[in-house]
C-alpha cells in the first residue's frame, strides 16, 4: 500500500512550506539569508543486492540549506548602520560572552560607548592607534570614547612656508638697534599654539631685514610697555643665490611664553604664567624671491580637548571619530570573519549564526582585504529573499502536497473496492 509514500511526501511539503514561509516572514529582515529545503529518496534495502526490485519508501528532507549570496544595499544616511559588499560576517559578543556570526549591520553606541546590535551584542574588532595602523590582531568588543572628551596636546611643531622679498630696502638700524615699525605690520603673520591644558596663545612672528640675503625672525607678541626693539630673536633666516634657505637644521626650537588673562579677559602689561618649552618652527620652505611677502602655509599641530561629535566607518572598517575642536582620530576597526563552508552554520536566532563542525573554524581579518568584503557605512543589507521566486516555490509545494493527498484518497479508494468485494 502507497498510504506511507504519501505520508512521507506529505510531511516533506509541509516542511517546505514552513521553510519558504519562514523566508517569507524575513523578506524584510535585514541581512536575513533565505533557505530552501532539500530533499532524498526513501530506498528499501534488497538482501539479494539488486536493484529497481520494489518501489521506494517515500521521500525525506535531507536538509535545510542556507543560500549566503550577496543582498542588495540600501542606503539609509545613519554612519552606525553598516553593510558588508562580499564575503564576511560580522562577529559580535553575545551576552554569555559567546562569540556570533551576523550580517546585521543595524549598530549603535550603548551608554558605556560600546558598539552593539539590536540585541545588545557587542560588535568586535581590532585595535588600532589615532593614525588608523593596527596594534593588535586579537578581536575585541569596540568602544569608542564617547563619554570622556579627548585631551589636549600642546604644540610641538609650528610649520611655515611664506616668501620674503628680496627687493626690501628697509633693513635694522644697526646704530639704534632697532627695526623700521612699518616692517613690523608689513612682513609678519601669526597662528595660535596650545599649552598642555588647552589654552591658547597668539604665536606672532615679524620678519626684519638685517642684511644681504639674512632677516631675522621676531617675537612680535609684544607687552603694552614694549618697543619694537624688545622684541625677541627667534632665529636668522639666511638664503643662497637662488633664494632657497640656507639653513643646516630647518627646526627652530623656541620656548614660548603665554600671556596670562585676567578674568576680564585684559592682558597684563609684561606677566607671562606659561611657557611651551618643546615648540618647533619648521622653516624649511621659506623662501626669498623678488614677489611680494606672501604667506602660503601656516599650521600647528596642537589643540584644545574636544567632545565627540561623530563617528564615521570606511570601506576598510576603520573607524573614524570626530570631535568638536576639529579633530579627527582613529579609534579600531571592524573584523571581519569567514569560513570554508558558510552553509554549516548552526542558526541560533536574532539573526545570528554560530560556528559549528561543519562550518570549521573561523578565519578573520580586515575588511577589503583578503578574501574579505568591504564595509559601506550608512547602508545595511537587504534580506536575499526573492518573494516572487518564494510565491512561486509555495503554489509549486501546494500542488505537491495536494498530489500527495489524492494518493491517499485513491488509495483508500482502492481499499475500499478490494474490501467492498464479494
Amino acid at each position: 500500500m502507497s498510504f506511507q509514500q504519501a505520508l512521507s511526501g506529505l510531511n516533506a511539503s509541509s516542511k517546505s512550506l514552513d521553510v519558504i514561509g519562514n523566508n517569507i516572514a524575513n523578506a524584510n529582515t535585514v541581512g536575513s539569508k533565505s533557505s530552501r529545503a532539500e530533499f532524498g529518496a526513501m530506498v528499501a534495502g534488497s538482501s539479494t543486492g539488486a536493484s529497481g526490485a520494489s518501489a521506494g519508501l517515500g521521500v525525506e528532507v535531507s536538509s535545510i540549506t542556507q543560500e549566503f549570496t550577496q543582498g542588495n544595499l540600501s542606503i539609509t544616511g545613519n554612519n552606525l548602520d553598516i553593510a558588508i559588499n562580499g564575503l564576511g560576517f560580522f562577529q559580535v559578543q553575545l551576552e554569555n560572552g559567546s562569540t556570533a556570526y551576523s550580517r546585521n549591520g543595524q549598530f549603535k553606541l550603548d551608554k558605556s560607548g560600546y558598539l552593539v546590535s539590536n540585541s545588545g551584542a557587542k560588535v568586535m574588532g581590532l585595535a588600532t592607534d589615532v593614525a588608523g595602523v593596527k596594534t593588535s590582531s586579537t578581536p575585541s568588543p569596540l568602544m569608542l570614547p564617547n563619554a570622556m572628551p579627548i585631551p589636549a596636546k600642546a604644540t610641538t611643531l609650528v610649520t611655515a612656508s611664506f616668501n620674503l622679498n628680496s627687493t626690501e630696502t628697509l633693513k635694522w638700524d644697526q646704530a639704534t638697534n632697532t627695526p623700521p615699525l612699518n616692517n613690523l605690520n608689513k612682513y609678519g603673520t601669526s597662528l595660535n599654539v596650545y599649552d598642555s591644558q588647552g589654552n591658547p596663545a597668539p604665536l606672532k612672528m615679524a620678519f626684519v631685514r638685517t642684511d644681504v640675503d639674512k632677516w631675522v625672525v621676531l617675537d612680535a607678541n609684544l607687552a603694552k610697555d614694549k618697543t619694537p626693539k624688545d622684541a625677541k630673536v627667534i632665529t636668522t633666516l639666511e638664503f643662497n643665490a637662488d633664494g632657497s634657505l640656507k639653513a643646516a637644521t630647518p627646526y627652530v626650537p623656541v620656548t614660548y611664553s603665554i600671556p596670562e588673562v585676567k578674568p576680564d579677559g585684559t592682558t597684563p602689561d609684561a606677566q607671562t604664567n606659561k611657557e611651551i618649552k618643546d615648540l618647533k618652527i619648521d622653516f624649511s620652505k621659506v623662501t626669498q624671491y623678488a614677489t611680494a611677502f606672501a604667506v602660503s602655509n601656516l599650521t600647528q599641530d596642537g589643540y584644545t580637548s574636544g567632545s565627540l561629535t561623530g563617528v564615521t566607518i570606511n570601506e576598510q572598517g576603520l573607524i573614524k571619530t570626530n570631535y568638536s575642536n576639529g579633530q579627527t582620530q582613529f579609534n579600531g576597526m571592524i573584523s571581519l570573519a569567514n569560513f570554508k563552508n558558510p552553509q554549516g552554520l548552526e542558526p541560533v536566532g536574532g539573526n545570528n549564526w554560530k560556528e559549528s563542525f561543519a562550518s570549521g573554524q573561523p578565519t578573520t581579518g580586515q575588511p577589503g582585504t583578503g578574501q574579505f568584503g568591504t564595509t559601506r557605512s550608512g547602508a545595511l543589507e537587504d534580506s536575499n529573499v526573492d518573494l516572487t521566486a518564494e510565491l512561486v516555490d509555495m503554489m509549486t509545494t501546494q500542488r505537491a502536497y495536494q498530489a500527495n493527498a489524492q494518493t491517499i484518497k485513491t488509495q483508500d479508494q482502492v481499499m475500499q473496492t478490494l474490501i467492498n468485494m464479494r
